[in-house]
């Protein structure tokens, strides 16, 4: 792909069609940019599910055996084809060893995902002692928070988009609560401008700059889950800073998906989870960041013996010798058969970079949207032809993978005619469909089969 990086994927798209003699909307197209993507051999590395295999498939209707088209990533990311082998490693030394796989083997359960923290901390942009693995996203925000979020009559309030995820806003909601304080005075909410879907930086900025003295933390999606828009998360922890907030984000949808700098940014803490873009498994193991520079400025309010330190940790003296920065938040011993899968993927992760992967995303992404726009755009001349608008932000500076999609017929139909013909997406309350074309594993074939059948299913959601 190196030949196209600089080129806009539409630059790209009609530079191949050209070279091709074949319309950008060509299946050779799409073939041509799989033959020469350097990443493809990646997709190898993990199980794709079968049409047939899907609960949802009709197969009057699609070809069983071929591989569905997985755009679900953002939800649940594929398994890895290691994960078995080391699941069963570990099943066996249980079986064998017992109590010794604490301290034998390649893993050994009392700190096996201490060794994974530095390809978590290349996929973030942070330093290995700044990541820590442990727990689950919401568990480590209500952990982060109770350390980081300490109101004052003056500044009290927590900044956060009116659409969270429902998690953040819980979370957020009972924290305030928990200080004795109203959601309504200290819960600050974002929405964006009348007759828009996201929000602009600017405004974000501007609530900052108006509101700052009275904020405490700044709390905010890296990736918003239903828009699919990536926040300018730089520029926000800039502004927070300047008013004196700690700045945090929520990178669920983030990590994997966009190329982070933690660290470089001075983002203060950060969570996220690891069974998205980061294809740990269903409720895999979370993760934890904090900056370096509160390493022994914030301490965690609520202590557990992982936090102690390793060295001393099983002599059992009950007098805690904290470890520093985030790796004292940690309260027990993570499950070891949770952390197969998550090296499994990580190791995956560690065949390439968020460079790469970035570069072959702003393609994929940009050739589903040249598609939708080609063939799904609302035609005045054709009032009653069914189309698509895509809400997330075109500027693929201010987006991830996913596409979030609204339809001009209901979108229950439409979403139930793609999962009959073997798509994997997912929709979401109230009214989008978000498809996320993952660059580890997702093909520009992949894109193709999907806008060709979702012309399919538009069709059929109108009969």
């Amino acid at each position: 792909m190196d030949q196209f990086v600089g080129s806009t994927p539409r630059d790209t798209l009609e530079r191949v069609s050209a070279l091709l003699g074949h319309s950008p909307t060509s299946a050779q197209v799409a073939s041509y940019l799989d033959e020469h993507d350097e990443l493809r051999h990646l997709r190898e590395e993990f199980l794709v599910p079968k049409v047939a295999d899907l609960p949802t498939s009709d197969l009057s209707l699609a070809d069983g055996t071929k591989d569905c088209v997985y755009f679900a990533g953002n939800s649940l990311g594929l398994q890895p084809r290691r994960v078995k082998k080391y699941l069963d490693e570990e099943l066996d030394k249980w079986a064998k060893t017992g109590v010794h796989g604490h301290t034998e083997g390649s893993r050994p359960w009392a700190w096996a995902e201490n060794n994974m923290e530095d390809l978590m901390a290349n996929i973030v942009g942070a330093k290995s002692e700044e990541v820590a693995l442990m727990n689950g996203l919401t568990v480590n925000l209500h952990l982060l928070l109770l350390s980081f979020y300490k109101p004052t009559a003056t500044r009290h309030k927590i900044l956060l988009e009116d659409k969270a995820f429902p998690s953040d806003h819980y979370a957020v909601e009972s924290q305030i609560r928990l200080r004795g304080l109203d959601p309504k005075d200290s819960m600050l909410l974002l929405s964006p401008r009348p007759g828009e879907e996201t929000l602009r930086t600017e405004d974000i900025l501007e609530v900052v700059e108006k509101e700052g003295e009275a904020i405490a933390v700044v709390m905010l999606s890296g990736v918003q889950y239903y828009t699919g828009q990536l926040f300018n998360m730089e520029a926000i922890t800039a502004a927070g800073h300047s008013k004196g907030c700690y700045v945090a984000f929520d990178c669920a949808h983030a990590a994997g998906n966009a190329e982070l700098r933690l660290h470089d940014w001075g983002v203060d803490f950060a969570c996220w989870c690891s069974y998205k873009y980061l294809n740990s498994g269903a409720g895999g193991i979370a993760a934890a960041f904090i900056h370096e520079r509160h390493s022994h400025t914030v301490k965690p309010a609520l202590l557990g013996w992982w936090g102690h330190d390793l060295k001393t940790r099983f002599q059992m003296s009950n007098v805690m010798e904290l470890q520093p920065g985030v790796s004292g938040f940690r309260l027990s011993n993570q499950p070891i058969l949770l952390v197969c899968p998550l090296q499994a993927s990580l190791e995956v992760f560690n065949m390439t970079s968020m460079q790469a992967l970035r570069r072959k995303s702003l393609l994929l992404t940009g050739y589903l949207e040249y598609l939708i726009q080609h063939y799904y755009t609302e035609d005045p001349a054709q009032p009653h032809k069914p189309h698509v608008r895509v809400i997330t932000p075109s500027d693929p500076l201010q987006r991830g993978c996913q596409l979030s999609l609204r339809f001009s017929v209901p979108i229950g139909k439409v979403f139930h005619e793609l999962e009959k013909r073997g798509v994997a997406c997912d929709m979401r309350e109230p009214s989008v469909l978000r498809v996320a074309p993952v660059p580890l594993y997702n093909s520009f074939s992949d894109v193709y089969r999907f806008i060709e059948t979702l012309g399919m299913a538009l069709t059929a959601s109108r009969q």
